[in-house]
């Protein structure tokens, strides 16, 4: 079986994970309203994408880059409430044996330690289901918050893009943090002993 084709079946077997207080699962057209609260916030939007003018755009947004493509990118629902309150995802390079996870999350449920519970569950499935070495993740120099997720993940600063890309009309420089398998699975052990 092809790294592509395994991939694809164990991302499409893990389409819900659920953790303590999350289920991740598909975004989905319903999803809409709870979508546009936090697309269409500048506070959450700041460093990841211009944010939504109406429900119009968010719900061509999610059939777009949600629907259209779904595997490995997962909607962030509590428990409780079943409320969506972000999204985030997986994106792996077979050839290397790597993966780049992103997130955002709606601006009213920072602090809380959800984003780092959701994306500890696809660190365990990069490493654990899909085989993985390493996996990525870049954040705006300016974004304090994404970089703390990432040292809650023990995500390790690996270098300064200067003047990566263009966001949101300005030219932004990018931090990399990344952690391996052998870094996680030492982690492991170590909260479980």
């Amino acid at each position: 079986m092809g790294e592509e084709i395994k991939t694809d079946l164990v991302l499409a077997e893990n389409q819900w994970i659920e953790t303590e207080r999350l289920i991740l699962r598909p975004v989905t057209l319903a999803d809409t309203e709870d979508v546009y609260e936090y697309a269409s916030d500048e506070v959450t939007t700041r460093f990841l994408f211009p944010a939504n003018q109406s429900l119009a755009e968010t719900r061509a947004n999610i059939a777009t880059s949600f629907i259209k493509d779904p595997l490995g990118k997962y909607g962030i629902e509590l428990k409780k409430s079943g409320k969506l309150i972000g999204t985030t995802d997986i994106r792996v390079n077979d050839h290397n044996g790597t993966a780049e996870i992103g997130y955002a999350l709606n601006s009213a449920y920072w602090g809380n330690g959800y984003m780092p519970e959701a994306t500890a569950a696809l660190l365990k499935l990069g490493f654990e289901q899909l085989d993985l070495v390493r996996i990525f993740a870049t954040h705006d120099v300016r974004n304090s918050n994404s970089e703390r997720i990432m040292e809650k993940l023990h995500m390790k600063k690996e270098g300064l893009i200067s003047d990566a890309e263009r966001r949101n009309g300005e030219v932004v420089s990018l931090v990399i943090r990344g952690i391996t398998r052998s870094e996680w699975l030492a982690l492991q052990q170590t909260e479980n002993s």
